[in-house]
């Protein structure tokens, strides 16, 4: 029977969740003065502090000291102090550490396939390692790193096996609980500070309102703007209760594009209007909510900027919307400066110049860290960019620091990493969350739990069929697998056939099938031939919309290891498919149709 899931919550809900009232015990009229004298007292006390701190280091730092700090770079290698080639090519030098001390890095981040994160305890020796060179380096004011990553959870996570994974954002708002989201994010922050991050590029606030989105899509919690708002706030405040800053992104939201910004320039044809009802308010809900950073998008805007300037290099859309109009007062980080969207109308000179008079604070990922580095210097020695624009970033980046606790310790316990990185009781934790996520759509041929007899997984995926077959075979249906891939020839699909005629239900995997015609005629193969079929989508679920009238179909949102294990018990009637639709999905003939609107869900 199909139902809906209970109504989204208002921005007064979320405020309110956001911003608990505070309690206050009466103890007679003395005490409660008492209180308040404290309440005010030591917070100032607090705020002179955080200023004392942030302020005396600005002052002594150099002009090159203050420059690096606007800079996040990336650096090949897990040992701070080792030689790699790879940093000689790219920085002149070879090792992170002299990476650090030639920039006065501000920050670093870590990516898999720069060798930072081969495993959690080479991440958090690498971490500290990076940290001693920053405080430690001779003449030079010892701050911080920010240290950051990009784990999202689900497809975009960068820490290494044995990191508690999770099934996703989209697949939260299939969920629809903010009490997921929320331990999602605060494990991940736990987990992430054992290794030294201090910083995820995460949550995003995009509201995916386009199908035909190349780079979002599934990393969006859904396309319902009060929706990814209470789940984004829900996220930040996992992330921060374990002080890590969370990043929202990519604003001024990057939702309804079908260009990749990695690869292109995307153009936003929202009205002003459109903007502030699905884009604004979940960026909003984060500045409310304390949030400590928010990364711009290399996106064009007209309504909020007619110059065709990307948003990070735009002023109107930084200054005069995000801080004045948002009154986000925390640090604005650029994407990747490495990234098409962001290059094809200036040189990187000027890409890194432009930005921070925009109101940018931190300067993500340069391609070309010299003649950035030295085109910001250059900038600022020559007033082009004035001393106190940017001793308005080094405040707000300092603060950031400070706000996590860097200014105290920065280092992380290396014998402690194998106690938090996916332990045990984070992993059940993350398979109850991806148990609450599962979505059935569709089930005419009333395969869901399945009938007995053995099951032929296919489609796509080598790891995700093996997988989902040996889940099931522990859930009591034996099953083998037969991986096509994401684009089947016709002689793996007339294998395909042949195998299922000796399975009593085929489970078709697909990945983006909307638009492939080869999963298209892989699915219509095993159903012309007669045979039971389920199909899920284990990615996007907008994958039905090019499969007709198939007549079992679930959705996963994610490809991972605890999204299969909850879709086994789905299939094998031990748990619900409680996820509730988090998008729409259109109809290809006619996009104003739905052929399942947000909500949707069926009890198997």
């Amino acid at each position: 029977m199909s139902v809906t899931d209970r109504p989204v919550p208002s921005h007064d809900r979320i405020a309110r969740a956001a911003f608990p009232r505070r309690r206050v015990l009466q103890a007679g009229l003395a005490a409660a003065a008492g209180a308040a004298v404290l309440q005010t007292t030591a917070p100032a006390e607090a705020a002179m502090r955080r200023e004392g701190w942030i302020r005396s280091r600005i002052a002594r730092m150099s002009v090159e000291q203050q420059v690096g700090q606007l800079f996040v770079m990336r650096v090949y290698g897990n040992d701070a102090t080792a030689s790699d080639n790879r940093n000689m090519n790219e920085y002149g030098v070879a090792s992170p550490a002299e990476i650090v001390a030639k920039y006065h890095l501000g920050g670093v981040i870590y990516f898999a396939w720069a060798d930072n994160l081969p495993t959690p305890a080479a991440g958090a020796r690498l971490s500290n390692g990076l940290q001693r060179a920053a405080l430690a380096a001779p003449g030079k004011v010892a701050v911080p790193l920010t240290i950051s990553t990009d784990q999202e959870t689900g497809i975009v996570a960068r820490m290494p096996d044995p990191a508690t994974v999770f099934p996703g954002a989209m697949a939260l708002g299939a969920g629809r609980d903010p009490e997921l989201t929320h331990d999602t994010y605060e494990i991940t922050g736990a987990e992430l500070r054992a290794v030294g991050v201090n910083n995820d590029y995460a949550p995003l606030g995009d509201v995916n309102v386009n199908p035909a989105n190349p780079v979002i899509g599934v990393r969006s919690f859904s396309a319902d703007p009060a929706l990814v708002a209470e789940l984004l706030v829900a996220g930040v405040n996992g992330l921060q209760s374990q002080q890590v800053s969370a990043t929202a992104k990519h604003f001024p939201g990057h939702g309804d594009t079908d260009v990749d910004s990695h690869t292109g320039f995307p153009v936003i044809h929202h009205t002003r209007e459109e903007w502030e009802t699905i884009d604004a308010p979940p960026f909003r809900a984060a500045v409310e909510a304390g949030i400590d950073a928010i990364m711009t998008a290399h996106i064009n805007v007209p309504a909020l900027d007619p110059s065709g300037d990307p948003a990070t290099l735009s002023k109107p859309i930084i200054t005069d919307i995000l801080r004045g109009e948002l009154g986000f007062t925390g640090v604005v980080v650029t994407d990747s400066l490495g990234m098409a969207g962001v290059r094809e109308k200036y040189g990187d000179a000027e890409v890194a110049i432009r930005a921070v008079e925009a109101g940018v604070d931190q300067l993500l990922n340069t391609p070309a860290a010299d003649v950035q580095y030295n085109a910001v210097l250059d900038a600022v020695r020559s007033g082009r960019i004035s001393r106190r624009r940017l001793d308005e970033s080094l405040v707000r980046i300092l603060g950031m620091k400070y706000d996590r606790g860097l200014h105290r310790d920065p280092f992380v316990d290396e014998s402690a990493v194998d106690e938090i990185v996916g332990n045990a009781t984070h992993k059940a934790r993350a398979q109850e969350i991806a148990d609450q996520t599962i979505t059935l759509l569709r089930d005419d041929a009333d395969l869901v739990p399945l009938p007995a007899g053995e099951v032929l997984v296919t489609g796509y995926g080598d790891t995700t069929t093996v997988n989902l077959a040996a889940s099931l075979s522990d859930h009591g249906h034996p099953a083998q697998a037969f991986v096509t891939g994401s684009s089947p020839s016709q002689t793996l699909i007339n294998s395909a056939v042949t195998r299922s005629a000796a399975a009593a239900v085929t489970v078709v995997l697909t990945y983006g099938a909307d638009t492939n015609t080869a999963q298209q005629q892989l699915v219509q193969a095993l159903r012309d031939a007669g045979r039971k079929v389920v199909v899920v989508a284990v990615r996007n679920p907008y994958d039905i919309a090019g499969l007709g009238d198939t007549p079992t179909y679930l959705a996963t949102y994610s490809w991972l290891s605890v999204s299969t294990e909850a879709l086994a018990k789905v299939l094998a009637g031990e748990i619900p498919a409680a996820g509730r639709l988090p998008v729409s999905i259109p109809s290809q003939a006619d996009p104003d149709t739905e052929l399942f609107g947000f909500g949707a869900g069926m009890d198997n």
